[in-house]
């Protein structure tokens, strides 16, 4: 402090009779707690795996490629499912990645989203019947296929999955 200022320490809430801002702190618990609720459990739990497979993915021919493993049994569901209480049908569900670095990038966030809960959820299919599904996250489930939007070519594909796990908060 200068020589001509005073050295008395004054607080906003003091002199805004306890009505300023809330403490830094204050915001910062609340801005996480909000963003947690976002970002809340809604994947049932399940097991994800990979294994390389020595085949090449159509587009990516001097690649291996990556198959991933998601496994979740049946069960009941929770307060963060459409219909708590009620059972629900597991899945078995393959996807495939080329085995290089943006394929390995790709499978490094699909994990991470994977144990935040964030990559499948429970929800309601045409019959009506509660399944796991994937949550807003394209996956490719067919190594080969053509022109289909589940599997390869695509050249695309892991730079869309990047922006799309990234408007997840993966990164």
């Amino acid at each position: 402090m200068g020589s001509k200022q005073s050295s008395h320490t004054f607080h906003c809430n003091e002199f805004l009779n306890g009505k300023g801002p809330p403490a830094l702190i204050t915001q910062a618990n609340e801005e996480m707690n909000i963003r947690y609720k976002e970002l809340r459990r809604v994947q049932p739990d399940g097991q994800m795996t990979w294994v390389i497979l020595h085949r090449d993915l159509p587009g990516y021919h001097s690649d291996n490629t990556l198959q991933i493993s998601f496994i979740f049994p049946d069960g009941v569901q929770t307060e963060s499912h459409p219909n708590p209480g009620k059972p629900f049908a597991g899945l078995r569900q393959w996807a495939y990645l080329p085995d290089n670095r943006e394929g390995r990038k790709v499978l490094q966030l699909l994990d991470k989203g994977f144990s935040r809960g964030l990559i499948f959820t429970v929800a309601t299919n045409e019959e009506g019947v509660d399944i796991v599904s994937p949550a807003d996250v394209p996956l490719k489930t067919q190594p080969d296929g053509g022109t289909s939007k589940t599997s390869y070519p695509d050249p695309d594909y892991l730079k869309n999955m990047r922006k799309i796990l990234k408007d997840k908060d993966i990164e």
